[in-house]
């Protein structure tokens, strides 16, 4: 039970690496909370992480979500010991399909979507909390047609080396997990015809070196680790989960 007594916090925690991270940090003891923006999938979440879970409604892109998820959470749990800023947006883009909806989809959700997420929680992280972000493998290399994802991702490890600074007196951590390519249900909003994302999917693992796919639970894996106190002299740094792809 390495988060005994501990209250963790996910944004975009209904899907993917959030619901995977959501469902062990359960097993290890944590009392959690979850956002995500689709009402319609929260009776189904519930049902999966059980009634002890707050599944709450928020688009991290909106102070007054993130401040009412915040009050929420500090009503039911009180504190908070983990805040995971998983809700994130990656989209295929080479420059010249960037248009104003795109840079803010990605941009906001992504880079205002964790400030926000800070700024709301902060009255309630307790001293020697762990905040964790998620950034990417690709901010780390050179890919042709996802140029502004990888910024918006570098942008994130910047934050968490600045905060970190900032946060020095509060004792929190900051510190960042940077996944490589994962099997998550982000792929099917690119609007990819099924054989064709398959098709993708199969030639991306080939090229990686140790010669699958990532999973959510390969994430989720690391989040527990930064939020236990296993990682307390972990500080500002960014751990790359991508089966080798960007170090080999």
């Amino acid at each position: 039970m390495r988060l005994a007594n501990k209250t963790a916090l996910i944004t975009g925690g209904t899907s993917g690496i959030g619901l995977a991270t959501a469902k062990l940090f359960l097993t290890e003891g944590a009392r959690v909370a979850v956002t995500g923006r689709n009402e319609t999938v929260f009776g189904q979440i519930i049902a999966e992480l059980g009634n002890e879970a707050l599944v709450l409604k928020g688009d991290v892109r909106s102070i007054d979500d993130m401040r009412a998820v915040a009050r929420q959470v500090k009503e039911r749990f009180g504190g908070l010991d983990v805040v995971f800023a998983n809700a994130g947006h990656a989209f295929p883009s080479p420059i010249n399909d960037i248009d104003d909806t795109l840079y803010d989809d990605i941009m906001d959700i992504n880079v205002k979507g964790t400030v926000v997420t800070l700024q709301a929680v902060l009255p309630d992280l307790r001293e020697g909390a762990s905040f964790i972000m998620n950034t990417s493998f690709v901010a780390q290399t050179g890919k042709h047609g996802i140029s502004l994802t990888a910024a918006a991702k570098a942008s994130l490890r910047s934050l968490a080396r600045s905060w970190s600074f900032e946060f020095l007196d509060r004792k929190i951590r900051f510190n960042a997990i940077a996944p490589g390519a994962i099997d998550t249900p982000l792929t099917s909003k690119w609007g990819m015809r099924p054989q064709d994302l398959l098709s993708m999917k199969s030639e991306l693992a080939k090229s990686i070196p140790v010669g699958r796919l990532g999973t959510a639970e390969d994430i989720a894996h690391a989040a527990l680790y930064l939020a236990s106190d296993e990682s307390s002299y972990v500080v500002g740094t960014e751990l790359v989960v991508d089966g080798g792809a960007s170090q080999l």
